[in-house]
């Protein structure tokens, strides 16, 4: 007779292939913006000190343009299929 109390292997819970690529793009998108961000508003703040007589816009718009880049490769990225992390699902 068996034991009752005997365990089965647990299997791990996997997160659907769509899913896991999802949130690859999403983690490559919100790090993109944070740095685009940041560099444009580096570069925004060093050009506001060097050139503008230390004017806000520039770094505003420094920022904008950051922002607006990495807005822009993420919504490339949503609207095409693939991913690095598809080559790595195939083989």
């Amino acid at each position: 007779m068996a034991d009752s109390n005997e365990s089965r292997p647990v299997v791990p819970a996997t997160k659907p292939v769509s899913e896991a690529l999802l949130n690859e793009k999403w983690d490559r998108a919100i790090s993109s913006m944070l740095i685009r961000s940041s560099l444009g508003l580096s570069f925004g703040v060093v050009f506001s000190v060097l050139l503008f007589k230390r004017r806000a816009w520039p770094a505003w718009v420094g920022l904008g343009f950051g922002a607006g880049r990495a807005w822009e490769e993420a919504d490339s990225s949503f609207r095409r299929g693939d991913s690095p992390l598809r080559e790595a699902l195939r083989r």
